[in-house]
């Protein structure tokens, strides 16, 4: 069921990030600060970036078959594209500051999520 949830997530989390990249080029512009349009536009290549990873892992899930480390790898991933770019959106949307001490643990999860991968892909490639 990963693989499914890995794949989908990896989709959405894609799509997401294309809106939410024009929203912040077009509707952001000129309304809020360039520090926060800046930070915005962090939130957007971050996503991406894992949106694209998390695919990779589900692709390589289905190559080389699920494993423990794959799995923690897609909802590290998933986890991070939430915490990280979800909290600095919320950050520069609503100015909550309790956010921001979220952000970080979602870099963390994000590196966890590559971390598993790489020593899931070099258990099941070695």
């Amino acid at each position: 069921m990963t693989l499914k949830i890995a794949f989908l997530f990896a989709a959405f989390a894609g799509a997401l990030g294309v809106v939410l990249g024009a929203f912040g080029a077009h509707a952001l512009r000129g309304s809020i600060e360039p520090r926060l349009i800046e930070t915005f536009q962090t939130a957007v290549q971050y996503q991406l970036i894992h949106a694209l990873a998390l695919l990779l892992v589900s692709l390589t899930m289905g190559w080389l078959g699920q494993s423990l480390l794959f799995e923690i790898s897609a909802y590290a991933f998933m986890a991070g594209i939430i915490l990280f770019s979800g909290s600095l959106y919320g950050l520069v949307l609503t100015e909550m500051k309790w956010l921001g001490p979220v952000t970080p643990l979602g870099g963390l999860s994000l590196i966890v999520g590559w971390l598993a991968l790489l020593v899931g892909g070099f258990r099941q490639i070695a």
